[in-house]
């Protein structure tokens, strides 16, 4: 045969090869598109094709998806705080490391069964279907992963809105999902993203009559949004967690837990501790031992002042420019001198000042001096402002370590550890990274990506 002429057949293959491969995916990576229209078209043909899916194949898939991301924790996480431009590496490593070994899989999905004289009813727990799902820039992969997980085990496929500052490694991320879940038999297109996140593509996520439920991890305003859409919406709004510190508290072991808590990934995560309310008895000692467990307090007035100005703005508004930057850089960058490398910056407040008022999402911590727990209590749950999203407490007082959840109401309450403990690093209980505690559907699981459904036989199967 004429080389010329096998040489065009093998360019008019390549080309319909290529056209057949754009037509199903039109980015190089696996599960990313250009368009949102376009995402959720092929999300949605997918998810038809998944909807009967076996319990063993869901299980098989996500193991797939955990088994193909462990090896790659340290590159992942290099790369969101690359890209982001915050956080710490080490403290992704940990979340990331969370997120894929904690998180539900199908063992949430469990079966009830109302039996009598008329008959036998079950309750079982069924997919939405196409769930477009609003990821934050302070935890994108960690909140990809659960999200990925939960919601492929609840049978749903899934369409991520990514932040604009971390679109590269959530659409690397969705992508390595996405050859997991193929290498496992699955569909393709169970989860996709976009290629270029911006608000008309959220918009169209939101209003797609293809697109299910939401679930929006992220600031209120976006939260309201998609609450505004008509749609069923799971919401993780702000939190602003105080934590307790009475006379009664293992002082040393507190300071430690605060410390940590307080400046994981740079104080970034809602759950974190944002400020600290100690009585006076041990507010001094506190203090010390914090200093100990390498947080650097404020104490010059004029190193307070640089602090404030940088950190809040003129129309009193955080300043953006330090969310989820170390300590040192944000003291080194506002001429505030500091001998070391500090994990947390401290200083004593009143407690209206924005620091405490404020959810700064950085390594900064105003301590306020309570008169005693009554006071402290009072002012956790002025501060905490109704978000009902986390707190903490240091006592060994039971009565007010029973008292004070009563009358914070957050999702989570952490009791003598850091406040992460409560996302099952360190504590009991599994994980998540999209505590959805303004629509009060609380720390997600598999069953919460799920409807609720009651199958009756009337005058069968009953044994009674």
């Amino acid at each position: 045969m004429d080389e010329k002429l096998i040489e065009s057949i093998v360019r008019e293959v390549a080309k319909n090869i290529n056209i057949i491969e754009s037509a199903s995916n039109s980015c190089n990576t696996l599960g990313v598109f250009d368009s949102m229209k376009e995402a959720i078209e092929y999300a949605s043909i997918a998810q038809k094709k998944f909807l009967c899916s076996s319990l063993s194949e869901r299980k098989r898939i996500t193991d797939s998806i955990r088994n193909k991301l462990r090896p790659l924790i340290k590159e992942m996480s290099v790369m969101t705080v690359e890209e982001s431009k915050m956080g710490r590496v080490e403290d992704k490593i940990n979340k990331n490391t969370l997120a894929i070994e904690r998180c539900t899989g199908v063992e949430d999905l469990k079966t009830g069964a109302l039996t009598g004289d008329d008959g036998l009813s079950l309750i079982e727990f069924s997919p939405f279907g196409v769930i477009g799902a609003i990821t934050p820039v302070t935890n994108p992969t960690e909140t990809i992963i659960c999200n990925s997980i939960n919601m492929l085990s609840a049978g749903n496929s899934v369409v991520f809105s990514p932040h604009p500052s971390a679109v590269k490694v959530s659409n690397w991320l969705v992508g390595k999902i996405n050859e997991a879940i193929i290498e496992a038999g699955g569909e393709r297109n169970l989860v996709v993203t976009i290629s270029k996140a911006s608000v008309e593509e959220v918009d169209y996520l939101m209003e797609s009559p293809k697109v299910n439920a939401l679930c929006i991890t992220g600031g209120m305003p976006i939260v309201i949004k998609g609450l505004k859409s008509g749609k069923k919406t799971i919401g993780a709004g702000a939190g602003n967690p105080p934590v307790i510190v009475d006379e009664t508290a293992d002082i040393e072991q507190a300071a430690a837990d605060i410390v940590a808590g307080a400046s994981l990934d740079n104080n970034m995560p809602c759950i974190a501790e944002k400020e600290v309310l100690a009585v006076d008895s041990i507010f001094d000692y506190l203090i010390f031992n914090m200093e100990k467990n390498n947080a650097f307090k404020i104490s010059k007035k004029e190193d307070m002042v640089k602090l404030e100005k940088g950190v809040i703005n003129e129309d009193g508004s955080v300043n953006k420019k330090f969310i989820g930057k170390n300590a040192k850089y944000i003291l080194d960058t506002l001429g505030i001198e500091c001998p070391y490398d500090p994990r947390l910056i401290i200083m004593e407040t009143h407690k209206e000042h924005p620091f405490a008022v404020k959810e700064l999402m950085m390594p900064v911590l105003p301590l306020i001096r309570c008169k005693d727990f009554d006071e402290a209590l009072d002012l956790a749950v002025k501060l905490e402002d109704g978000c009902r999203h986390t707190a903490a407490m240091h006592s060994k007082h039971i009565d007010r370590l029973t008292i004070a959840p009563k009358r914070l109401q957050t999702t989570i309450f952490v009791k003598n550890a850091p406040s992460y403990a409560g996302i099952g690093l360190g504590g009991e209980g599994y994980t998540s990274f999209t505590l959805a505690s303004s629509t009060g559907d609380g720390i997600t699981s598999t069953v919460t990506f799920t409807r609720k459904r009651r199958c009756v036989l009337k005058n069968g199967l009953f044994v009674r």
